[in-house]
């Protein structure tokens, strides 16, 4: 019925109302096929949307295919993002940070799910999102197979969500990376990490928001790049630098992340060795200085909290070194010495 010229507004559904736009989620995830559709090789079967994703398990060259997954979040990295309202890394970011979880143990990844819970959709947010998801699974080689997306009003501050992913991929048995043949005299070398990657913020955001009340438009001090560009840098993936060293090279590999190299190394090492860090032997990046110094906090705690300018490090023999560091782009950082299964730090 149309009066004075005017089409009546269709009013919104109940459920809607209460804050879950169910017709708002069909279109947006009609939409998204384009993003999805480019990350699909001939492996992945049935259409977008159903029920579950669809892989043809199929590994030609593999005597004894074993899968990896793994499953993490970005933190409170989120936080940057939503300050700086720029959503399209931060899906980037959750890719990476799983991808490098399965390649220490010498997996390629094969696929990703992901899962977004939110206050309400938000068109423009959603699709950066998508398109962060769809950018690292493209880089990565990987289908973004599926995910959840859940309306969830009064869970969160309105235009805040939630990030998290699952990863799968596969490895074959006798090419596990495990770390059980790192013996003294190996060699630890690091690969250079782009800023915080996604550990740490809690603690970052208190000392530059509230301690030195910085915002993310702020100059970082002695830098013209702005407080809410270094946070958002993006985290590496060295799936590819670790696929091209021959089998057998790497002995061990340890993605520095939460508990950075104090809690992270040990996980790949034997009961009977230490790893010995000179952390002399890298510039660490001055974010992580600004951070030490304003926050006042102790050094070997910052070696706890944040990866320190290391989001890798490789255990190798020592006469494979020099190879190795050409292929990985790394640095020697270390020695494997015997002892208890620790991680030594010398400054």
């Amino acid at each position: 019925m149309i009066r004075d010229g005017f089409a009546p507004q269709k009013e919104k559904k109940a459920y809607a109302r209460a804050g879950v736009d169910v017709d708002l989620a069909n279109k947006l995830k009609r939409d998204i096929g384009a993003f999805v559709r480019q990350t699909h090789g001939p492996q992945v079967l049935g259409k977008i949307g159903g029920f579950g994703g669809l892989f043809r398990a199929s590994f030609p060259g593999m005597r004894e295919p074993v899968l990896v997954a793994s499953v993490d979040g970005v933190g409170t990295k989120l936080k940057i993002a939503f300050a700086m309202d720029k959503h399209d890394t931060v899906g980037v970011d959750l890719v990476n940070h799983c991808v490098d979880d399965i390649a220490v143990l010498g997996a390629r990844p094969l696929f990703f799910l992901d899962y977004i819970g939110c206050e309400r959709l938000e068109l423009r947010l959603f699709q950066q999102l998508i398109r962060g998801l769809s950018r690292g699974c493209r880089a990565a080689g990987c289908a973004l197979l599926g995910g959840e997306t859940a309306q969830l009003p009064g869970m969160y501050r309105k235009g805040e969500y939630d990030l998290a992913g699952c990863i799968v991929g596969v490895v074959d048995r006798t090419k596990i990376i495990d770390g059980s043949k790192i013996k003294p005299g190996d060699v630890v070398l690091g690969l250079a990490s782009n800023g915080l990657h996604t550990n740490g913020y809690s603690l970052a955001r208190k000392i530059l928001f509230e301690k030195m009340r910085l915002k993310p438009s702020s100059p970082l001090p002695g830098s013209t790049m702005t407080v809410g560009k270094e946070l958002l840098r993006v985290h590496q993936n060295y799936q590819p630098l670790v696929a091209k060293v021959p089998v057998g090279v790497i002995k061990g590999l340890a993605h520095i992340t939460g508990g950075g190299l104090i809690d992270n190394l040990p996980r790949i090492l034997p009961s009977n060795c230490d790893a010995v860090i000179e952390t002399k032997s890298w510039r660490v990046p001055s974010i992580f200085q600004i951070l030490q110094q304003n926050g006042n906090i102790d050094l070997r705690e910052m070696y706890q909290v944040f990866n320190m300018g290391i989001g890798m490090t490789a255990v190798v023999a020592e006469q494979n070194t020099e190879r190795a560091m050409s292929i990985l782009r790394a640095k020697q950082i270390g020695r494997i010495d015997r002892g208890n299964g620790n991680v030594q730090l010398l400054f």
